[in-house]
């Protein structure tokens, strides 16, 4: 789902939106319900240490983790298959969100110290494999929102000039857009670590 850089700032960006919104309503259901649910947290880590190591884009990085929580809700996986099951959803998220030459590769996921600790070694067929049983799993569609594809559009709407400070104009405007983005990129960060947040406000 690879958009245009800043696609926010153009003239289609409500269009794209609503798109987007629309595609959010029809969400999976999440139920918290995997066996492995207490081993979450280190496997959301993993996904974004890995995508920082290699720079991909938040997109990419909330998109995996979703990838990661549906598919523990849905099968009783070990943890060693856990690691496959997170850097398989990881490229995925990579090839749909990201330009080719961006999505890892084997031989760079291999060298990773997370996988020489635990004596890992990820071959060509079980990633192909691990990535064909996602797909099914989602039935072809990768096309899931998270917050991390709304967080620019928002931002690009949430500081005006016309807005006030304490009852006066702002001093300076990009400051404040600044601020805004720095903070905004930190609670999205944050909310990759909690597995509620993906729950319906009625299951809360």
């Amino acid at each position: 789902m690879e958009l245009e850089g800043q696609w926010w700032r153009g003239q289609l960006a409500a269009d794209i939106h609503q798109a987007l919104r629309y595609k959010e309503l029809k969400l999976p259901s999440y139920k918290g319900q995997s066996p492995q649910l207490s081993l979450r947290r280190y496997f959301a880590d993993l996904i974004a240490i890995v995508s920082n190591r290699f720079t991909l884009c938040p997109s990419a990085r909330h998109l995996a983790v979703y990838l990661l929580d549906l598919f523990m809700d849905r099968y009783d996986i070990s943890i060693q298959q856990l690691h496959l099951v997170a850097l398989s959803c990881l490229l995925l998220a990579s090839k749909f969100e990201e330009k080719e030459d961006s999505v890892p590769k084997l031989e760079q996921l291999n060298s990773l110290g997370c996988m020489t600790n635990m004596n890992l070694v990820l071959t060509k067929q079980n990633l192909l494999h691990m990535e064909l049983l996602l797909l099914e799993t989602f039935q072809w569609n990768l096309c899931l929102p998270t917050a991390a594809h709304f967080i620019e559009y928002y931002l690009s709407e949430a500081v005006h000039e016309t807005d006030l400070h304490d009852g006066w104009p702002m001093i300076c405007l990009e400051k404040t857009k600044l601020y805004m983005a720095k903070y905004a990129d930190y609670f999205l960060e944050v909310s990759l670590q909690g597995e509620s947040l993906w729950m319906p406000e009625s299951d809360l």
